[in-house]
């Protein structure tokens, strides 16, 4: 089954950006399809596999910051080429 899931990772510290880079940068080292925009990241792929892949890196990025947020929205559906029809 195929999946969109867009992250926001929002550490609750000053220097922040050090943070978001290392897990976009992990994210973008996958075998998945990665987009960002300047307010979320998405991934895309099989959710089987997707998953553990997002367990393992979540895990990471939360024990390199002290306390974070990380929001996640899952759509079941590939929606890596979608593009605006308006």
């Amino acid at each position: 089954m195929k999946v969109s899931i867009e992250l926001t990772l929002t550490p609750l510290k000053d220097d922040y950006e050090p943070h978001i880079v290392d897990f976009i940068k992990l994210l973008r080292a996958s075998e998945f399809t990665v987009l960002e925009n300047p307010l979320s990241t998405q991934i895309y792929g099989d959710f089987d596999k997707l998953m553990p892949f997002l367990n393992e890196a979540i895990k990471q990025a939360f024990q390199a910051i002290d306390i974070a947020v990380l929001n996640m929205k899952i759509v079941k559906t590939d929606r890596s080429d979608y593009k605006p029809d308006f």
